[in-house]
């Protein structure tokens, strides 16, 4: 049995705020939400707020460490940091961060947090003009993710072929997860298969329950050493690796110019991050136990499958319709919370709280005797991350 030393980073505490579809919440602030997420995850781990001294986060947040320090009333900062880039791919790179910092001792309890509001801010399923400098697709018209996946997802078809009732199959796995979730912003709200087919395209192969939500919520993880995890309240889950990696030549793939190598042009550009992930652990994919996996659109759920070594190249489809994503008796119970798709969009942060739920052994959904589960930042996306997470 793999044994942990002291200093090995460990998450010991989870908070969250509410969920809403976009716009639901105008009360509080993406500040203030940011802290309210932040004060419930030091709560569960049995910390005041004053105790943490470092922050993790990504994508271009608009929040600085040094306003939550007086916020929160912290003595000491001694550890902040972004992951650039990233947007959807950042969640897990922000945790590799704050584990570096506590393993290196440059901070005893760090939090890594994201927070939206996309009623108060911008909208990220909307082509933003003041953006798109950087965009190099927009000429060509690809003004929205959904469009610039959907050509990824064209090749996908063109190589492996692509059926849409596995695409049908992701969505739905997810939203039976998050009817069990009472968190989720779909919990009570079923979707049936005539439902997912009458519904309208969005960009071919993509119709609507193929995309994912726009969210407000805030979501935070405190992280901390396994030493000091002991005394807190909350069992500690242990980060076996969390990596950021970009592969090379990618660029910002399709959602900002289709300039991938096109040996892997129908890929989500994670199969040398996933090596590197399941190499860095010491573990292979079929030690994992369940699956948080970035769905912010079922076809490249497929393919994320695929690049993380569940399934060979053009099998991830009949994976899928077999049911193995489903809880409870899939193969590989994936987004047992909802996901992008179902419970709330978060850039992905949620996806780690569910992993540290599963692990915990208090999911909505929960995996009879997980020990290791998977998470993924966004695909298509560069740089990318992932994290591999463990019961300690």
């Amino acid at each position: 049995m793999r044994v942990a030393a002291a200093h090995t980073a460990c998450i010991a505490g989870i908070g969250q705020t509410e969920y809403t579809r976009r716009g639901g919440i105008t009360d509080r602030s993406e500040f203030q939400l940011a802290c309210q997420a932040i004060v419930a995850g030091a709560q569960d781990a049995g910390l005041a707020p004053a105790e943490l001294d470092g922050f993790a986060t990504f994508t271009e947040a608009r929040i600085d460490a040094a306003t939550l320090q007086l916020a929160l009333g912290m003595p000491s900062l001694r550890f902040s940091s972004s992951m650039w880039g990233g947007r959807g791919g950042g969640a897990c790179g922000a945790l590799g961060h704050a584990a570096m910092a506590v393993e290196t001792g440059r901070a005893r309890h760090v939090v890594v947090f994201r927070t939206i509001a996309q009623g108060q801010s911008r909208r990220y399923g909307r082509f933003d003009p003041q953006r798109a400098q950087g965009n190099m697709a927009a000429p060509f018209g690809l003004f929205t993710a959904p469009q610039m996946v959907a050509l990824v997802l064209q090749r996908y078809a063109h190589l492996h072929g692509l059926d849409p009732l596995a695409m049908a199959e992701v969505a739905l796995a997810f939203r039976g997860h998050a009817l069990r979730n009472p968190l989720a912003v779909f919990h009570g709200k079923p979707l049936t298969l005539e439902q997912y087919l009458a519904a309208r395209m969005i960009a071919e192969p993509l119709r609507l329950y193929d995309c994912c939500m726009e969210s407000d919520g805030a979501c935070a993880v405190v992280v901390t050493t396994r030493e000091r995890a002991r005394d807190l309240q909350a069992r500690p889950v242990e980060i076996l690796a969390a990596i950021e990696h970009g592969e090379a030549g990618w660029g910002v793939g399709p959602m900002g110019g289709h300039n991938m190598p096109e040996a892997r042009y129908a890929t989500g550009g994670q199969r040398d991050l996933g090596r590197e992930l399941f190499a860095r652990a010491g573990i292979a994919p079929a030690d994992v136990d369940f699956a948080q996996i970035y769905d912010h659109f079922t076809g490249m759920v497929l393919i994320a499958l695929e690049d993380f070594g569940f399934c060979a190249p053009g099998e991830a489809g009949a994976f899928v319709r077999a049911g193995q994503l489903r809880w409870p008796d899939g193969a590989l119970p994936t987004n047992t919370a909802g996901g992008c798709l179902s419970e709330a969009y978060v850039h992905g942060m949620n996806h780690v709280l569910e992993a540290v739920r599963q692990l915990r052994g208090d999911s909505t959904a929960q995996v009879a005797g997980a020990r290791i589960g998977l998470v993924t930042g966004g695909s298509v996306i560069s740089p990318s991350s992932a994290a591999l997470l463990a019961a300690a």
